[in-house]
C-alpha cells in the first residue's frame, strides 16, 4: 500500500497531464499541442522520479568553530 501511495504522490499530476494530452488529441486532432502536453507530462514524471525524493536532503554542512567570536563592532564598520 505504501508503494502505491508513493507512486501516486510522485506521478499523479504527470499522469493527469498525459491523460489531458490524450483527450486533447481525440477532441482536436491538433498534433503540436498534444505533443507539448505529452512532453510536459513526461518531464514532470522524470522530475518526480529523480528529483523529488531528494528534496529533503540537506547535504554536508561546514563544521562549527567553537573559538569563533562575532565582532561586536561589525555594524558600525559596515557603514
Amino acid at each position: 500500500m505504501i508503494l502505491i501511495m508513493t507512486f501516486l504522490k510522485y506521478f499523479a499530476i504527470p499522469l493527469l497531464v498525459i491523460a489531458v494530452a490524450a483527450i486533447y488529441w481525440f477532441v482536436s486532432y491538433e498534433a503540436a499541442g498534444s505533443v507539448m502536453l505529452l512532453v510536459f507530462g513526461f518531464a514532470m514524471a522524470v522530475m518526480g522520479w529523480i528529483l523529488v525524493p531528494t528534496f529533503g536532503d540537506v547535504g554536508p554542512t561546514a563544521p562549527v568553530d567553537p573559538d569563533w567570536q562575532e565582532d561586536p563592532d561589525w555594524q558600525e564598520r559596515r557603514g
